[in-house]
């Protein structure tokens, strides 16, 4: 990164634009909207607990403020808070596409699967103003460079020409996360995504463009979606989804005091018995941080869920499935050898 973010005076609205169909409710906070020039667009992963190696995240915090978001620690490096700043401070990578169209013509670069949104939602509301994940698609289409997209929003049903045809090259698949059912849970706990109707049609619109697509149960959080496993598997399954995953909720650091505060405010009457069933699927001290244990949880309840998940999935005929797998990289197609000219020709 080249210096501090740069707050935008005028910042675009998103809700001004063409696609306001598919970005729902204007959220009441005031918007601040920062841009920078990243040095690097790609960030390596390490971790067990995720399937890619790479990531691609167009902005940092993200407005549609899930309360148990992972990455709003980020926002502190950044000297915001991780609280209301992540879902009102959006910095912008406004050069995103041509970090990445610099990498990928390295000739070090090995074409490995990239993986958008490994933080935060690549096709939050100002995507549709500023179009970094599209371009950045674009990209990829011109190197043939595979990737996978995690996303709540219905803003990607924008891309569906570009997405259509990466898909036909076998360089594109999309997971769309889907934890809650009832619309009025999911607002809850993330107030300005998609509303789940909407994500179940954005898996059909998906899949009848040819792409292949895929459905997140994650996060869990016991006692307020652990019952929706088999309806979202089944209404996934009826809408193309072929591939499934979940995971424990996970609350690192101060996202732990944002996620508690909204379930108290939000569920009341149930609040207690929430933070004591995740307490007791966390029961062992350093499960939530330790490498290839932070998205899975422990003891009876965590392995009964387990067991559900992998029955439903089996039965509605899901290709992939798992508490523990997840977006499993796809194959570039390989490159055809430069023929060599005839020496006599």
């Amino acid at each position: 990164m080249h210096g501090f973010p740069r707050r935008v005076d005028n910042p675009p609205n998103p809700w001004s634009s063409s696609h306001v169909e598919w970005l729902g409710e204007a959220p009441p906070v005031e918007l601040q909207v920062f841009e920078e020039d990243a040095h690097e667009i790609l960030s390596e992963n390490d971790s067990p607990d995720v399937p890619f190696r790479w990531s691609l995240n167009p902005y940092r915090g993200c407005q549609h403020a899930c309360a148990y978001c992972y990455a709003r620690p980020y926002h502190e490096l950044l000297g915001f808070g991780a609280g209301t700043d992540f879902d009102s401070k959006i910095v912008v990578k406004r050069n995103a596409a041509e970090r990445l169209a610099a990498t990928f013509a390295r000739r070090s670069w090995k074409r490995e699967a990239v993986n958008f949104s490994g933080a935060t939602d690549c096709y939050q509301p100002l995507e549709a103003s500023y179009e970094l994940t599209r371009k950045c698609l674009a990209v990829c289409a011109r190197f043939e460079n595979p990737l996978a997209i995690l996303t709540k929003s219905a803003l990607v049903r924008r891309d569906l020409d570009l997405l259509s045809s990466l898909a036909a090259r076998n360089l594109a698949r999309v997971f769309v996360s889907i934890p809650f059912v009832d619309a009025r849970r999911a607002r809850a706990m993330e107030p300005w995504a998609a509303e789940p109707r909407k994500r179940f049609e954005t898996l059909r619109a998906l899949s009848d463009a040819g792409v292949p697509t895929g459905v997140s149960l994650a996060p869990l959080v016991p006692g307020l979606n652990d019952a929706d496993i088999p309806e979202i598997l089944e209404r996934a399954r009826a809408a193309g989804a072929t591939s499934a995953f979940m995971g424990l909720v996970r609350l690192p650091a101060s996202v732990k005091p944002v996620f508690e505060a909204r379930v108290r405010a939000a569920f009341p009457e149930r609040a207690e018995r929430v933070l004591a069933a995740l307490a007791e699927m966390r029961a062992e001290p350093g499960a939530q941080s330790t490498f290839g244990r932070r998205m899975r949880g422990e003891g009876p309840r965590w392995q009964a869920l387990q067991q559900l998940f992998e029955v439903c999935a089996r039965r509605l005929g899901y290709r992939e499935h798992g508490a523990e797998r997840r977006l499993a990289a796809l194959e570039p197609p390989p490159r055809p050898e430069p023929k060599q000219r005839d020496l006599f020709a």
